[in-house]
């Protein structure tokens, strides 16, 4: 039966005309009573706060029944308050979404403290809330929380930079780590609040629910699987999946809606059949049985190129057993009672996953033919599996267990790499490729063993190198050869699930070289060899560095000295995301940043730590000066039309020039030619920044004129934009330009080696002001990576 047929019939709709967005959520309910123990239960929409509220405090009085909700009572109180006056897209209260990330965090069993931040995450963000209030009225442990995961949303982004998402970004994940490492807690709560932001999704733009869906599959739903918190990965996942693909996504819940009664009916039997048959030994479990969720589903068609019939483990069955001689002892029962499907059996108990999961896992023929997969574990295992990291982490019920606080903080290795990256990254961008990149490989591992016996778990395709680093970076460094089953292999050698690696190293190796970072999987192992090339060059790249600074300064009568002190340094390093001044020093050596860039920035905080406080015969003594130089202006400049004054210039000619296109509001410089009087150039041309040092005496100072006499003169400019090619990009470019009342003179494009359209335009404009606005709503377009102005050639 079609799904929306089905779907209006069973009263699911209100009205006919809801959206295929609806009968998305439907079926998204539908899911969950198919598979109840795989999320979190979201309450009813469309409540009131308060009677959200009780069924916050119900929540926790399932798993804390002697709790003190007096602080998650006032906490909530104060929200309410707080954000009285604000509301979602969705037209609702905005206190229900803090309420409902609460109720997440209830649903995950944490501490109060836990929740008090919740229900406090937004305050300091949106409201005149300050942090030392919450530290008064609460404590300092909730201002901690609440300050975890509270974005920059104060820093002063500059939007025409090429990456300046990707930099926000980078840096919300770098506070967003420190604070992990601070309090583990922080990255539950913004688990909570992405997966309720995800939940009503609906609301945003096209735009905004992709972006969003992408960056929650890219970090949020990797680091859940990390901590283990299957109940939020796989609603994350689910809802990613639906606004990225709902094509998919829709076909996929129509296809399981339409087995459901032979696949329920299957199901039934091989539960029923289960249970008979761990009765018949005296063996007691739990027996329960769903369905793999939409992604999981998704993800295994596309990466074994499958139908969904061709799935094996759609089907579940699990096994929740007493203690782990049981789950052996439930293996062997189900693998007398079924004929196992060979290369189909791991067991995660002996060798758990990274993020502590433990479980034995079979795939099994069914007396049909259908192939099902059996999930075998204990209680505790379970709890682990289910809420990860939350089920018995150190915050939980303090005093109350035994917990072994040192093994629970073996479970962050992960994030003590992280962070050592971030101390040993340059620049935001290399440190968000690094965490991406370990994300992505975390799905898929394989172990081995080293000399002593302890496991290594890698990402899938790991060679000896990656085994190496993974070791100490020393000896990766250092290594020159390697062993696997004790034969030699070459560093290439793709490790296999059990084998046991031992690296071969001599003192004075040459160490790595640039094939290493093709050979390498990890994101561990290329961090540490990119480490070690830039320690090896960085020394020459600082003085380069160095160099052409001082060059600079000195072709712009720029005193060095004066501008390079360390707060001026500081501003450098927060706008370009570097976290120390040889770094920068060393960016501009290799060509990362241009010198002109550094020493512009230096020189406008310089100006402004340096503004001077004139007395009232200064201010006058200026003024006269002012009107005597206006006086001497007056009588030897020359005013050519466009706006420009030439200072100390008589009956020359003035043009624009068309290499790199100044309209008022840059920077300019005028440069005397033979012949054709002076033309104009942006100080960051490459034609004025390459100008061999026999020119440069002939730049000559150059100004625009007052806005009231430029104000209806247009300027000639051009830009280069560079998006992921799609049908109505062009279409959606040129309506920004009418939208703008601009008009395009020329436009060309051109797909590059990559496939990345580059699209060229011609256009005039009044002033910087309005390009700056141009570029902005550029910048926002579907699929444009960067905006660039022509700098010349």
């Amino acid at each position: 039966m079609n799904l929306m047929i089905y779907m209006v019939q069973q009263g699911m709709f209100g009205r006919m005309e809801k959206t295929m967005g609806d009968a998305a959520t439907e079926m998204q309910k539908f899911l969950e009573l198919e598979r109840p123990d795989a999320t979190i239960q979201a309450p009813p929409d469309f409540m009131e706060p308060d009677d959200l509220y009780d069924i916050l405090e119900k929540t926790i009085l399932k798993y804390h029944p002697s709790a003190d909700l007096s602080m998650i009572k006032k906490a909530y109180l104060m929200a309410k308050e707080a954000h009285k006056d604000q509301k979602r897209r969705s037209g609702e209260p905005y206190i229900i979404h803090p309420i409902c990330v609460a109720i997440i965090l209830a649903e995950l069993r944490l501490d109060k403290e836990s929740i008090v931040a919740g229900l406090l995450h937004d305050i300091v963000e949106d409201t005149d809330m300050e942090l030392e209030e919450l530290t008064r009225e609460f404590n300092a442990e909730v201002a901690l929380l609440v300050d975890g995961v509270t974005k920059l949303t104060q820093t002063n982004w500059d939007r025409s930079k090429e990456d300046a998402k990707s930099e926000l970004q980078a840096e919300n994940l770098r506070k967003m780590f420190l604070a992990m490492a601070k309090d583990i807690r922080v990255i539950m709560i913004k688990l909570a609040d992405r997966l309720h932001n995800m939940r009503t999704m609906q609301y945003q733009s096209p735009e905004k629910q992709k972006e969003k869906s992408r960056e929650t599959l890219d970090i949020y739903s990797p680091i859940a699987s990390r901590l283990g918190i299957s109940k939020v990965k796989t609603e994350l996942d689910d809802w990613s999946l639906r606004y990225l693909y709902p094509d998919v996504y829709m076909e996929l819940s129509e296809r399981l809606y339409e087995t459901r009664d032979k696949r329920q009916e299957f199901i039934n039997d091989i539960k029923s059949e289960v249970r008979t048959g761990m009765k018949s030994v005296g063996l007691e479990a739990e027996v329960a049985g769903r369905v793999k969720h939409l992604f999981s589903i998704y993800k295994k068609m596309v990466k074994q190129n499958k139908t969904l019939d061709q799935i094996y483990d759609i089907f579940a069955v699990r096994i929740i057993v007493n203690d782990v001689k049981d789950c052996y002892a439930a293996l062997g029962i189900i693998h007398e009672m079924y004929t196992p499907i060979p290369g189909r059996f791991k067991d995660y108990i002996a060798m758990p996953k990274p993020n502590h999961y433990q479980s034995l896992h079979t795939t099994l023929m069914g007396k049909n033919g259908q192939p099902f997969e059996i999930q075998i574990r204990t209680k505790e295992m379970h709890q682990v599996a289910e809420y990860g990291i939350a089920a018995h982490w150190k915050y939980k019920e303090r005093g109350s267990g035994d917990v072994d606080v040192k093994e629970e903080e073996k479970k962050l290795a992960w994030l003590r790499e992280i962070l050592e990256w971030q101390n040993s990254s340059e620049n935001n961008k290399e440190f968000m490729s690094l965490v991406k990149d370990d994300l992505d490989l975390f799905s898929d591992q394989v172990y081995c063993f080293t000399p002593n016996g302890d496991v290594k778990n890698l990402p899938a395709g790991s060679t000896a190198v990656d085994f190496a680093y993974s070791v100490h970076s020393d000896v990766g460094n250092r290594m020159i050869g390697a062993k696997a089953n004790g034969k030699m292999v070459t560093i290439d050698y793709v490790i296999q699930n059990g084998d046991r690696m031992e690296v071969i190293t001599a003192q004075n190796g040459r160490g790595p070289n640039l094939d290493w970072l093709r050979l390498a999987k990890s994101a561990q192992a290329r961090s540490k060899i990119n480490q070690w090339f830039k320690a090896q060059c960085k020394e020459d790249n600082i003085a380069k560095g160095k160099d052409l600074v001082q060059s600079y300064c000195k072709s712009k009568s720029i005193n060095l000295p004066e501008i390079n002190k360390p707060e001026m340094q500081e501003a450098v390093m927060c706008k370009y995301g570097f976290r120390d001044w040889e770094s920068v020093l060393a960016a501009i050596g290799h060509g990362g940043l241009k010198e002109g860039q550094v020493v512009n920035r230096l020189y406008d905080e310089y100006k402004k730590k340096n503004k001077k406080t004139l007395t009232d015969k200064e201010i006058l003594d200026n003024f006269n000066e002012k009107e005597k130089e206006k006086e001497r202006e007056k009588e030897n400049r020359q005013k050519p039309k466009g706006g420009i004054t030439v200072k100390g210039i008589h009956d020359l000619a003035v043009r624009f020039s068309r290499c790199c296109s100044p309209v008022p509001g840059d920077e300019i410089v005028g440069f005397v030619t033979r012949g054709r009087g002076v033309s104009i150039h942006r100080t960051d041309c490459l034609n004025m920044l390459n100008l061999p040092d026999s020119e440069k005496p002939r730049l000559i100072e150059a100004n625009w004129q007052i806005a009231e006499e430029t104000g209806n003169e247009k300027y000639g400019t051009e830009i280069r934009i560079y998006a992921n090619n799609r049908t109505g990009l062009i279409s959606d470019i040129s309506r920004i330009f009418s939208e703008q009342k601009i008009d395009i003179t020329a436009m060309s494009s051109k797909n590059n080696k990559q496939d990345i359209a580059v699209i060229s335009l011609a256009f005039e404009i009044h002033s910087i002001q309005e390009l700056t606005s141009l570029f902005h709503r550029l910048d926002n377009v579907e699929s444009v990576l960067q905006v660039e102005r022509s700098i010349g050639s």
